[in-house]
């Protein structure tokens, strides 16, 4: 089934075009989250699981939702864990075509 994708403004600044779906219901672009985004990580693991290129975060509102939700909770669930690298390999294996 092919998922309806359109363009809507930030909810928060107003300013720049998100692309969303029906299940995005508050759509926020890469400048209003950036401030969440740029928090300091000091665990080793996820350090080197979060350090993607900026453009895979600019792209994919998924990947922001879960490092943001790591940085309000402190820690991320397996399945959590699983789906952002399931996601940033596909992203790679996009962009290397």
């Amino acid at each position: 089934m092919a998922r309806i994708q359109y363009k809507q403004k930030c909810s928060r600044c107003k300013d720049n075009y998100v692309i969303v779906t029906r299940q995005n219901n508050y759509p926020l672009c890469y400048d209003c989250q950036k401030k969440d985004l740029d928090q300091k990580v000091t665990d080793p693991a996820m350090k080197k699981m979060f350090n993607i290129p900026v453009d895979f975060y600019k792209d994919n509102a998924f990947l922001r939702s879960i490092k943001i939700n790591y940085h309000r909770f402190g820690s991320l669930s397996e399945k959590q864990i699983a789906a952002f690298k399931k996601v940033v390999a596909q992203l790679k294996e996009e962009s290397g075509k």
